[in-house]
């Protein structure tokens, strides 16, 4: 099985994305897909990324009761499907890979996210391969930081099944 390759195609690059061209990149869906807007795109260098938090969150109704904050998992889940969003604009195969975490390191919560908050979600690359990535990212709400981490991530194979649905 060979490589996909990255395709820098100048012309075709967006600068910024909405819900329905992030779905059209990222395989995720309610209630698991945490990014809402795209505000801008370096390519291969930096994607910011809205998530606006409402109370209609699921996770909200048992995290936590009568205190609802968003889980601190779920914020380095974001910023880690902001950098996907980055990374499969390159990948023209897109349709056949997934992207997994392959490492969380340096995870820290600084301020708790809440219903009515916006979350910037700030992703910077360390480390570009053909088939992993490095990312630093940041959850900021106003200028303040929620929450930080450094991941990586790698692109592996979407089997499909005879049914015809996707698996690892």
């Amino acid at each position: 099985m060979s490589e996909p390759t990255i395709v820098a195609t100048e012309s075709a690059a967006p600068t910024t994305l909405d819900i329905n061209q992030i779905m059209a990149i990222l395989p995720h869906r309610y209630p698991f897909l945490l990014i809402d807007r795209v505000v801008e795109i370096e390519r291969r260098q930096r994607i910011v990324a809205l998530k606006n938090v409402t109370i209609n969150e699921p996770f909200f109704q048992g995290h936590f009761p009568g205190f609802p904050i968003m889980p601190g998992v779920l914020m380095v889940e974001a910023m880690a499907q902001a950098g996907g969003a980055l990374l499969l604009t390159e990948i023209p195969d897109r349709d056949s890979k997934l992207m997994v975490f392959t490492g969380i390191e340096r995870a820290r919560f600084r301020k708790p996210v809440t219903p009515g908050d916006q979350v910037k979600i700030v992703v910077e690359v360390l480390a570009w391969r053909s088939m992993a990535v490095r990312m630093t990212g940041k959850a900021y709400v106003g200028e303040k930081l929620a929450a930080e981490a450094t991941i990586s991530c790698a692109l592996v194979p979407r089997v499909t099944t005879k049914d015809g649905n996707s698996q690892r």
